[in-house]
């Protein structure tokens, strides 16, 4: 019988979390893999491992991307976002958890981390989805807990929220831009 070797691996470069990573990866590592396994980020929950879920939703370079479907070494220079990047370093939670927190927007929590990825992804795109834009966008994650609703009624409140931060923060500095102006001015 002949002998089998372990496949070459290859190295590759890439950004999780604002974090980068040099490593060596075998060719059939899949990011789902890497990220639970490797870097220890368990917020990445694997269900179906064949992309039906949802429930290993990330973000790479800006799109969700079913990780249990990408091969690590396909992200070579790419950026990863995963659930873990949504809270701050202090506990606080982001606008979308929090909206999942106070809408009940989950129960069991499996497939809480696609989901909050998914929303995350669309709420940088469309600053105030309707019902039904959420609807689409989240059409891929499944849930076998809640419905929905409440799912829906989450990302649209996030998304009120987010809005309203960012439209007090650019008032904060627009105040701020005009008191120091007219302060120079004095």
């Amino acid at each position: 019988m002949g002998e089998t070797t372990a496949p070459e691996k290859i190295r590759i470069g890439l950004t999780v979390n604002d974090v980068r990573h040099d490593l060596l990866v075998e060719p059939r590592t899949l990011l789902a893999d890497l990220l639970r396994g490797d870097l220890e980020l368990t917020g990445t929950h694997i269900g179906c491992e064949q992309g039906v879920c949802g429930a290993c939703t990330v973000l790479v370079d800006g799109t969700a991307t079913r990780s249990c479907l990408v091969f690590a070494a396909q992200l070579d220079g790419a950026a990863v976002r995963t659930v873990e990047s949504l809270a701050g370093a202090d506990g606080t939670l982001h606008p979308i958890q929090q909206a999942f927190h106070e809408n009940h927007g989950l129960q069991c929590g499996f497939c809480t981390p696609g989901m909050l990825m998914g929303a995350c992804e669309l709420l940088e795109r469309t600053a105030e989805p309707d019902p039904d834009e959420v609807r689409e966008a989240l059409g891929g994650n499944l849930c076998r807990c809640t419905g929905y609703q409440n799912i829906v009624r989450s990302v649209c409140a996030a998304g009120r929220t987010m809005t309203a931060d960012r439209n007090s923060t650019a008032t904060t500095t627009a105040t701020t831009t005009a008191t120091t102006t007219n302060g120079a001015q004095a």
